[in-house]
């Protein structure tokens, strides 16, 4: 058996983190490690997983011509720039609807990304991604290479912003899926995880010839939590950013 040491500060981190007004960033900016989505837009970061998936998305719906990147990583002045000059451009209502507090913002985590369809006059805030030709097809694939349409239609009681057709978070692989098939929020799939406890019956995807199982780890009172596993056993571990870890592994 192997053993894994979680450090407790590592429930702030990883592709599965929930940020939103309840549960903010904890973390400090680790910019070092957000790159470029691509050399013709330089000034738009993510994540370098993020960025790797979302460009064999686009490759597989050869879309780079129809689909554009808006925004991506910000910095916590940016995003407290953005919410301020919304409130005195756009008032209150429409800000807290759909502009995130800072620090209470994904695009400050590098896993978000705000897409548009390609045309003149692309809005910042709120561009057009229709349910329709190219970007719903993109919508349809995107579970396939990690990321979930974070917002959703009638679930603006669970997460706290206005339906964002536009607005894309990088969760990782087999996760986006569970949730576009249960039809279910980040925010649903952090309690979904944990009716899978690592000790108890985990949720199981078959992915190919893959067998891939999904649990959660509450985080120890201590330090610091331990987890053990067969030493044949390959694992991936996210923080939620609430209380606990979700594990992948590969059977």
């Amino acid at each position: 058996m192997k053993r894994i040491i979680l450090e407790k500060e590592a429930i702030h981190k990883g592709n599965l983190i929930l940020v939103n007004k309840n549960y903010p960033i904890v973390t400090k900016d680790n910019q070092k490690f957000f790159t470029p989505i691509d050399i013709n837009c330089t000034d738009i970061l993510l994540e370098s997983r993020a960025v790797i998936m979302l460009s064999k998305l686009m490759q597989a719906l050869n879309c780079t011509d129809e689909i554009v990147p808006v925004s991506g990583y910000r910095t916590l002045q940016e995003q407290e720039k953005i919410y301020k000059d919304s409130i005195r451009e756009n008032g209150v209502d429409f800000t807290s609807k759909f502009v995130a507090l800072p620090n209470c913002s994904e695009h400050q985590t590098g896993l978000a990304i705000d897409l548009g369809e390609n045309k003149p006059n692309i809005d910042f805030i709120r561009p057009d991604f229709p349910y329709t030709g190219i970007c719903q097809r993109f919508r349809e694939k995107s579970a396939q290479y990690g990321f979930i349409e974070r917002y959703p239609k009638d679930k603006e009681l669970i997460t706290g912003i206005a339906c964002e057709p536009w607005h894309f978070r990088y969760v990782g692989y087999p996760h986006s899926l569970i949730i576009q098939k249960n039809g279910i929020t980040l925010e649903e799939y952090i309690d979904y995880t944990k009716k899978a406890p690592y000790e108890g019956r985990h949720l199981t995807i078959q992915s190919g010839t893959q067998s891939l199982e999904v649990c959660y780890i509450k985080a120890s009172a201590s330090s610091v939590t331990v987890v053990e596993l067969p030493d044949d056993t390959y694992c991936q571990i996210s923080g939620n950013n609430v209380d606990g870890f979700i594990m992948t592994l590969w059977r």
